[in-house]
């Protein structure tokens, strides 16, 4: 094993794990494990610091899954700088999140499970679905499985995805899987700009705009992708007084005002949206 250690000021393990981006990590000691695709590592903070500890061979891998190398410091100061209260206030309540370097193809099926669902039974669906074809790994003494390969899933049925609760979206998974084990990359989308990878994107069988902007920021990390939810609608509305309806028109809105910056701000207004309400709920 090998521990890593970063800044837990602009690292905050639980913010950028519960922040809507990932759906498998599981609590643990004082942190959480995290998988992605074959691999787990345990990752918390303590004190003033952030730790990942994961196998020798790992420590390549979640060092750019964690985004580790990246200035999140002069992000944060960029979202300052903007002038604007409820992105200062925001970066301020959420600057220890990172957007993650995920898998692209299993953060496109992973979005294709989120549409309209909500996150403890995404995460529900997709244990199931790797506890019953992803091959049994063991973690620290924890038994874990992979999230399956194309091979596992392609020759699966429809009713195996409807088995472990993926309903109406079992047609999609079933439809992804074998477009990818016939010779579709996903990989390859990637020297893409942005405009065009969210097209390709659309086209694939079961994605709509909300999933392919997902994909795009969380999967590809395209920074200048703003996915558009409940609470980015709330956001938009409220704080920047907003009058379109059309989801794909505010995502445009923001991009166009945020540029380069739009993803990372977007997990910034997300979070201190979402954390608010939390607070209301809680009164």
């Amino acid at each position: 094993m090998v521990k890593l250690t970063f800044n837990k000021q602009f690292f905050c393990v639980k913010d950028t794990l519960e922040c809507g981006q990932l759906f498998r990590f599981a609590p643990f000691k004082d942190g959480y494990l995290v998988f992605s695709l074959d691999k787990c590592c345990y990752a918390y903070n303590d004190n003033e610091k952030a730790y990942i500890i994961c196998e020798e061979n790992d420590k390549d891998y979640f060092t750019h899954y964690f985004d580790c190398d990246r200035d999140y410091e002069g992000i944060y100061n960029s979202a300052v700088g903007e002038n604007i209260p409820i992105l200062s206030t925001s970066a301020n309540l959420g600057k220890g999140v990172r957007i993650l370097n995920q898998n692209k193809a299993e953060a496109l099926f992973s979005f294709i499970v989120s549409q309209n669902n909500n996150i403890p039974r995404i995460k529900g669906i997709i244990e199931r679905l790797c506890n019953a074809i992803g091959e049994e790994k063991t973690f620290d003494g924890v038994v874990y499985h992979a999230f399956p390969t194309i091979e596992k899933m392609a020759s699966q049925s429809v009713d195996f995805y409807k088995s472990v609760g993926l309903g109406y979206r079992a047609d999609y998974f079933y439809s992804l899987a074998n477009r990818i084990k016939d010779g579709f990359d996903v990989n390859s989308l990637d020297v893409l700009p942005t405009k065009e990878l969210k097209k390709e994107l659309l086209s694939i069988y079961g994605v709509g705009p909300k999933v392919a902007d997902c994909v795009s920021l969380f999967g590809f990390h395209r920074s200048d992708a703003f996915p558009v939810d409940t609470w980015i609608e709330k956001v938009y509305r409220e704080d920047f007084n907003g009058e379109l309806t059309d989801r794909t028109k505010i995502a445009d809105f923001f991009t166009d005002r945020f540029k380069d910056n739009s993803g990372y701000y977007q997990q910034y207004l997300f979070y201190y949206k979402r954390s608010l309400q939390k607070t209301e709920d809680n009164k």
